[in-house]
């Protein structure tokens, strides 16, 4: 499709290291020629955030440029062959963790992101769309630097079917591997079916979710338990945030 585009408005389509960059260089370039009232998006994946991209978007967060950041996470580096990226779980395998696995875990973007003193940082889910949705509109009713952090299931790289993607999105929440949340102006706010989990009761076991995936498995019954204690305690920080603000 490259260079052509299925939306209806300007893009620009830009090197990996350089969305950051871009966008700033569009924001000055709209100021230069007196256009208002436009908003400019940035969209880059989890290498080109986590990664190459971070210099560009630490600078750009540091300046506080106005711009929307989406990260679109699907936890490597997919349209390469599945390389590891800075966002890639421990112990999944990838073109370049082929016989263990990743053994490092994976970047918090968003609390990277958040110690930028930014106004607006939250996480989000391909499966729930609609929380997608009214972050993004958040998003644009405010001034500055927003960045939304995007989790996306990727059934070739994941190694499940297609048919499954919605319902590993899903898990991904119900087992806290991914937290939904928003930090505005420096208040936590857990949010949609997060929320509800807090409210309710304890996570599924972090098992239900990497078991339907082929990337982890050669996980062993070790780097499970490790994994499941990672997760119950970021939950348990996350809860003491959500009582705080």
């Amino acid at each position: 499709m490259y260079p052509i585009t299925p939306v209806n408005v300007p893009c620009v389509n830009t090197p990996f290291a350089s969305t950051a960059a871009s966008a700033t260089g569009i924001l000055a370039g709209l100021r230069a020629t007196g256009k208002t009232g436009l908003t400019v998006l940035a969209i880059a994946g989890d290498g080109g955030t986590h990664d190459i991209g971070i210099q560009s978007l630490s600078g750009a967060a540091e300046r506080n440029e106005d711009f929307i950041y989406i990260c679109y996470d699907n936890e490597g580096y997919m349209n390469t062959g599945n390389q590891r990226s800075g966002s890639t779980p421990t112990g999944a395998i990838t073109g370049t963790t082929p016989i263990l696995g990743k053994q490092q875990k994976p970047k918090d973007i968003a609390s990277i992101m958040e110690a930028h003193a930014i106004p607006y940082v939250a996480t989000a889910n391909a499966s729930f769309p609609l929380d997608l949705y009214e972050k993004v509109k958040k998003a644009k009713s405010i001034k500055g630097t927003k960045f939304i952090h995007v989790f996306t299931p990727c059934p070739p790289g994941w190694q499940f079917p297609q048919s499954h993607t919605i319902k590993i999105g899903q898990l991904a929440v119900e087992t806290g591997i991914s937290v939904l949340y928003e930090v505005e102006n420096g208040r936590f706010r857990l949010t949609a079916a997060t929320k509800s989990i807090a409210q309710r009761g304890n996570l599924r076991p972090v098992l239900d979710y990497i078991a339907m995936q082929g990337r982890f498995k050669k996980m062993t019954q070790t780097q499970i338990d490790l994994l499941q204690e990672w997760v119950d305690a970021r939950w348990k920080s996350y809860l003491r945030r959500a009582t705080t603000g």
